[in-house]
């Protein structure tokens, strides 16, 4: 470990096709912060797709964390109130969640997360993932990006000629950007170049 201790929240949401990245982001952030608490959407909990079964990915977490998933709105709850977390990152942060964030709808296991972690004027760093992010949800990027103690993951358009509008963090920097955020900074750039 080669950061302060901190205790971090690591949250996923239904971006299934990068959650091996995002599982790769999860171990980083372990390994430098030491005591990490995994967070899941009711999606990521329960649905099984093409990139793995939902039951293993949480189980993978678990092992990682050495830590019970939080997967529903009574265990994230308590995260505020007892403040047990000096940051929370959302990996991946999909459109749908986005949108919540930034209208202050806390329905879900993740966005009750954060709401909770927020009330504490502690950092949520979002690690964006959506093939939306340049259309309808790039009034939700803004509005959060303006809000105080919330940092992004610098990102890039993955796919600008087959998918314009589709914004991907940079996942290798998640924990980089963790570091920022617990110092009150943003992550320079935060707008990536093409991907070589």
């Amino acid at each position: 470990m080669n950061e302060t201790p901190a205790r971090i929240g690591f949250a996923f949401c239904g971006s299934f096709c990068t959650f091996s990245k995002a599982m790769a982001a999860l171990e980083e952030v372990k390994a430098r912060f030491g005591d990490v608490t995994p967070i899941v959407s009711e999606a990521s909990a329960s649905l099984d797709t093409r990139f793995g079964e939902a039951h293993e990915f949480m189980m993978e977490m678990e092992r990682i964390c050495d830590k019970r998933v939080i997967n529903s709105l009574t265990k994230a709850e308590p995260l505020g109130p007892k403040k047990l977390l000096d940051a929370l990152v959302i990996c991946p942060c999909t459109g749908n969640t986005l949108g919540k964030l930034a209208a202050g709808i806390a329905d879900s296991t993740v966005t009750l997360a954060a709401k909770a972690h927020l009330r504490n004027g502690r950092p949520l760093i979002i690690t964006v993932s959506t093939n939306d992010a340049l259309a309808s949800s790039a009034k939700s990027i803004g509005a959060l990006m303006d809000k105080k103690h919330v940092y992004f993951v610098p990102f890039r358009q993955d796919d600008p000629v087959e998918k314009p509008t589709s914004i991907v963090a940079d996942f290798s920097q998640v924990a980089d950007t963790v570091a920022a955020a617990l110092k009150g900074e943003q992550l320079q750039p935060l707008l990536l170049g093409p991907k070589n």
